[in-house]
């Protein structure tokens, strides 16, 4: 699979517009609302806690790879 970089970064930026604050401000982070939903979905494990990083469930893995190729591969 060839990645379309320039939609991956669109993707990040457009996600980032979610952290928007104080103006024209925006968190590294993804927003803790959406966290919580993945988690609660089973995706994710608990986002809260002193890790930076959450592990993929095994449908969580699917579903994020099915997103990742449909958003970013190149199109023929």
């Amino acid at each position: 699979m060839e990645i379309d970089e320039n939609r991956i970064d669109d993707a990040a930026l457009a996600l980032l517009f979610l952290g928007l604050h104080n103006g024209d401000r925006v968190w590294k982070t993804f927003d803790w609302g959406v966290m919580s939903r993945l988690h609660a979905k089973g995706l994710i494990s608990d986002p809260v806690g002193k890790a930076k990083s959450v592990v993929l469930s095994d449908e969580g893995y699917e579903r994020a790879e099915q997103l990742f190729r449909e958003l970013f591969a190149r199109r023929g």
